[in-house]
């Protein structure tokens, strides 16, 4: 009997060390969390930031020209396993259906995503600036061009 509770306790005791093995990407990334926008003569540009749980933060993005939505984009944040996801569903493109991106170089401060085998976008950073700032650069091929966008977002909330 006493074999048997301690075999028990071993395994678990095992398997909490297994799971806290894995290292949370999310961690320290609340600096993203809130609402963000940049003003400009074409228009004004929107992203707002929530944390679902410990594990996925969910993201909005919306152009907006006078009282037109020009672009409208949803997004998740996600630990899965190992590793960050950078999950958006464009309306309006790839059918509607999400397109994955990789978390692949850890600096502070810093996001950035990947996926080579999307067009456009195929890199997206947000750099962290201030408390109040962020710059986001999104780019990839575009007609068979390297293209870029770059723009900075202030806090609003």
């Amino acid at each position: 009997m006493k074999n048997a509770i301690y075999s028990i306790t071993l395994l678990l005791l095992l398997a909490s060390c297994q799971k806290s093995k894995e290292v949370s990407k999310i961690v320290g990334k609340e600096w993203l969390l809130g609402q963000w926008e940049n003003k400009s003569d074409e228009g004004n540009l929107l992203e707002i930031w929530k944390k679902a749980n410990d594990s996925i933060y969910i993201g909005e993005s919306y152009f907006i020209k006078e009282k037109d939505t020009l672009h409208s984009e949803k997004i998740e944040l996600k630990q899965k396993g190992e590793n960050l996801l950078y999950i958006s569903t464009i309306k309006g493109q790839n059918n509607d259906k999400p397109v994955t991106f990789n978390h692949n170089i850890e600096i502070e401060k810093q996001l950035v995503f990947e996926n080579p085998k999307n067009e456009y976008p195929r890199k997206i950073v947000y750099k962290r600036i201030a408390k109040d700032r962020i710059f986001i650069e999104v780019s990839g091929i575009e007609q068979g061009k390297p293209t870029s966008i770059r723009y900075s977002m202030k806090k609003t909330d």
